[in-house]
């Protein structure tokens, strides 16, 4: 099976997906990042095709770059001076030809991922 990258954003403080959230991806190579896609999330806090699909797949070291911040102005999250939270950036090695799901469970003080399926 060739391998596919895919995200979900889940809003843990109002308990529901995060729609609207821009997500940048990133391939590291030689100390440098390279931009590979920047998506946005839909209703289901999902990105509408997968954020690296299987024609575009590398064994490698990538990063997904979340802008929470932006989001949570957008969405109506009350903000502080200065939000603690920002962008998130999540920096992970794929090395199979597999289905990787790197999700992020957000809220304004404190986020969370993990490998799903």
């Amino acid at each position: 099976m060739p391998g596919f990258l895919t995200t979900h954003v889940l809003d843990t403080a109002r308990g529901r997906p995060a729609q609207g959230m821009e997500i940048v991806l990133y391939r590291l190579r030689d100390g440098e990042r390279h931009e590979l896609a920047r998506l946005v999330t839909n209703a289901d806090g999902r990105t509408d095709r997968h954020i690296l699909p299987a024609e575009d797949f590398a064994i490698g070291t990538y990063e997904l770059e979340f802008h929470a911040g932006t989001w949570m102005d957008a969405s109506g999250v009350a903000a502080e001076s200065l939000r603690f939270l920002d962008v998130i950036p999540i920096r992970f090695g794929m090395s199979q030809d597999d289905h990787y799901h790197v999700p992020l469970l957000v809220s304004p003080f404190g986020y969370s991922t993990y490998r799903g399926s």
